[in-house]
């Protein structure tokens, strides 16, 4: 009878834990000493906007006290439309506990005005020892995390050094076990 509620609308199942999200910021310490991944500090949340004045209020309030409580640690607010319809709003600072923190209260004032919904991912932007860029994406539906390693070529990615960051980290990070639900995010504007 609990399957047959849940199809039928009478109980909805539970989200993920929203505060999965901030497994990066104790997960950012094994990256950085253990294997010398350093952010690139640039993080985003990624929605599809929706013309309201309720929606489009809710965001640009978000803007504004991630700017506000941003402004004290250096950290910079700025927002983009991709091609695809989605709203990227990136912050920029050198403190990577501040970038977490202002991700989670964008998604937060979504998903208490309604808009949960409309919230597709977290991108964390990230470098190796090298200097190239690599991501770890956090699926606000999923609950889960999974890296983006972008290889030379167009749009060409590095599925060896993908999976080995998930064996590298997975223990201290909620990693998507479904590889066929890590999806590449080209063109990423952090």
């Amino acid at each position: 009878m609990g399957f047959f509620d849940v199809i039928t609308g009478k109980r909805k199942l539970a989200g993920p834990a929203p505060d999965r999200l901030f497994a990066m910021s104790t997960a950012y310490v094994t990256l950085e000493t253990g294997l010398s991944i350093t952010s690139r500090g640039a993080a985003a949340i990624v929605f599809q906007p929706l013309a309201t004045a309720d929606f489009e209020s809710i965001v640009k309030e978000m803007e504004e006290v991630v700017r506000g409580t941003a402004a004290d640690s250096g950290t910079t607010v700025t927002s983009t439309d991709d091609a695809y319809g989605y709203r990227w709003l990136v912050l920029r600072g050198k403190d990577f506990e501040d970038l977490v923190v202002g991700i989670n209260a964008v998604s937060g004032a979504l998903e208490s005005g309604g808009y949960g919904d409309r919230v597709l991912c977290a991108v964390f932007a990230f470098q190796d020892d090298k200097g190239r860029p690599l991501y770890w994406i956090y699926n606000y539906k999923r609950g889960t995390f999974y890296p983006f390693v972008p290889a030379p070529g167009d749009q060409q990615r590095n599925n060896e050094r993908e999976l080995q960051l998930k064996a590298q980290i997975g223990h201290e990070l909620p990693v998507e076990e479904e590889l066929e639900r890590w999806f590449p995010l080209w063109g990423i504007p952090v």
